[in-house]
């Protein structure tokens, strides 16, 4: 299906963060109003809130985590928006990404100029038992769920499939991890600022003081081969192929185009977006792919122009370390069947040819689920605008893709950003 482009163009003028993490002592209020005034801060001109015309809030599920529906409203009063046109959208773990697309289509139907997204997940005030349940309701729970599927089962199933049908090597998931942790330790918004060395390095401290034989683990790797540092969960995803249960807000302001640079010097610009959707996963004729990626993927790259080649950076979805994998081949980084093979040859790294997830991913940076997605342009504005600190990536970049994933893949929202100078 060909993909033509809107028929105004829409821009990001703003964008901001809580940190991601588990917050006991925070409503789920008090990070959307951190990420709101994060994102007053990385504007260079002066936000005026009245001129908000409409908010988005892509959110999960906080009548299941926080016994609160009906929640775009009252976060709206809560921020000083109150009247404008506030919507909650739900896609699972893709609201986020699906929020930002929703806005921009509106600011592309003329509707509105000015809209803020936000995305926004408070998860950890739940026992695991009472999240995995919360979770589940993404799949199909009138055939999965009952059948004893979780998300690291499904992910797992994928894992399994993916490494019968290419041959992949389990280390290049741990090569995964090591690498976004390594990312997310340079991070101070990500719920891990350590890399798996330091990680191993404070378990084998802890076990000095607790009076019990340090562990020999000499490398990262060597840790993370071991189930007593790092147990199973569903083989085979081990607990640091798993993104973490957080807390979380994030926040980007969307314009029309032709008024971005009222709102900011140095706006980047939404060029290309696509989505799409697929059943549960017994429905599918692969387990080793996600075929919704794979053309949300493409519809962006129509309508951006583009293909993989010009894509300077991605945040991509790595739920996972698995799913970070199949990321890189449905969105054509790497051939199928190759995906691990980069991975473990350093090829997403910060200095490989195709950087992946600069910020950490949601398996350093954190995963509160509806936020995820828009924290995705938070670090794609940071590398387009060369202010991303230590893990800033050289070359100048000035295109950004994102990768958001809803449930075990059935629905994708793909969007490019591009800055202009």
């Amino acid at each position: 299906m060909s993909k033509s482009k809107w028929s105004r163009g829409v821009a990001v003028v703003g964008v901001g963060m809580s940190k991601f993490g588990a917050f006991p002592n925070k409503t789920s209020r008090d990070l959307a109003v951190e990420a709101f005034k994060d994102l007053k801060k990385s504007m260079n001109k002066p936000l005026d809130p009245k001129k908000i015309e409409a908010f988005y809030l892509g959110n999960f599920s906080s009548d299941q985590f926080e016994k609160q529906a009906h929640f775009a409203p009252i976060l709206a009063s809560w921020l000083g928006l109150s009247p404008i046109s506030a919507v909650r959208v739900e896609d699972a773990c893709a609201s986020g990404g699906v929020a930002i697309r929703q806005a921009a289509l509106a600011i592309a139907s003329g509707e509105y100029d000015v809209v803020l997204v936000g995305g926004l997940e408070k998860m950890t005030d739940l026992q695991i038992a009472e999240i995995t349940e919360a979770l589940g309701t993404a799949a199909d729970t009138q055939f999965e769920i009952p059948a004893g599927f979780t998300f690291p089962g499904f992910y797992a199933a994928m894992a399994t499939a993916y490494m019968h049908e290419y041959g992949a090597d389990r280390n290049a998931f741990f090569d995964v991890a090591i690498k976004n942790h390594k990312n997310g330790a340079l991070n101070d918004k990500a719920q891990f600022e350590q890399t798996i060395e330091q990680i191993m390095e404070a378990k084998k401290a802890r076990a000095v003081k607790k009076g019990r034989p340090e562990p020999t683990w000499k490398t990262d790797l060597e840790f993370l081969q071991d189930p007593k540092g790092n147990p199973n969960i569903a083989w085979p995803m081990t607990l640091f192929d798993c993104s973490p249960v957080s807390d979380g807000a994030a926040m980007i302001l969307l314009v029309s185009e032709d008024i971005a640079k009222a709102f900011s010097d140095s706006p980047i610009y939404l060029i290309g977006s696509g989505q799409a959707s697929d059943g549960a996963l017994p429905e599918r004729e692969t387990l080793s792919g996600i075929p919704a990626a794979e053309k949300a993927g493409k519809q962006a790259y129509e309508m951006a122009g583009l293909t993989s080649y010009d894509i300077d950076l991605a945040e991509v979805h790595d739920c996972f370390t698995i799913a970070e994998i199949m990321a890189s081949e449905d969105l054509g980084f790497f051939p199928r069947g190759e995906g691990w093979k980069a991975a473990m040859d350093g090829k997403t790294a910060r200095d490989g040819e195709h950087p992946i997830n600069t910020s950490g991913g949601l398996k350093a940076k954190g995963h509160p689920v509806g936020a995820s997605g828009v924290a995705q342009v938070v670090e794609v504005w940071k590398q387009l605008h060369g202010i991303a600190g230590e893990r800033q990536l050289p070359d100048n970049p000035t295109i950004g893709l994102t990768h958001n994933v809803g449930g075990s893949g059935q629905t994708c929202v793909v969007n490019i950003y591009e800055r202009r100078d």
